[in-house]
């Protein structure tokens, strides 16, 4: 019985791995598993820059693969991944609180706020970050707010 018990719940915790994984790769923003267009996450925090990983230093993490610039950025993301996740999945956070869309972003548009990776959109004139900072708090809870609905 005790056996059994184990077992059905070994089983329950890889299934619902499995769904997190799938879950994940469905709503968040990535080409080829590939998050942030391949940007390194840990740079934005480090050098406070965007800076291109490269495919051989690379981590899948929760079926998400990110790409690294340096073995030591790679190292620091083993630590702590969920640390250096972007928000939202990676899609604009101004989209994300504004509409509760997901909007591609500009991987050079980026906002550290509270040790965390905030993404947006800039491209035809349209910069979100510059809009995001004019209303920052009430757009921060309503992306959080609507983040929930894709990953709940």
């Amino acid at each position: 019985m005790k056996n059994s018990v184990i077992i059905l719940a070994l089983l329950f915790a890889v299934l619902s791995f499995g769904q997190n994984d799938v879950k994940r790769l469905t709503h968040f923003n990535l080409e080829n598993k590939i998050a942030i267009q391949g940007y390194d996450p840990v740079a934005y925090f480090m050098k406070k820059s965007a800076i291109k990983g490269k495919k051989e230093l690379n981590v899948s993490y929760q079926g998400i693969i990110y790409l690294f610039s340096s073995p030591e950025n790679k190292d620091a993301f083993n630590k702590n991944p969920a640390s250096f996740e972007p928000q939202f999945g990676g899609w604009c956070a101004y989209a994300m609180g504004n509409s509760g869309e997901k909007v591609a972003i500009d991987p050079d548009t980026f906002k550290i706020i509270d040790g965390k990776l905030y993404l947006f959109y800039n491209a035809y004139f349209n910069n979100t970050l510059k809009s995001w900072n004019k209303d920052e708090l009430n757009l921060k809870k309503k992306a959080e707010a609507n983040w929930k609905k894709f990953i709940n």
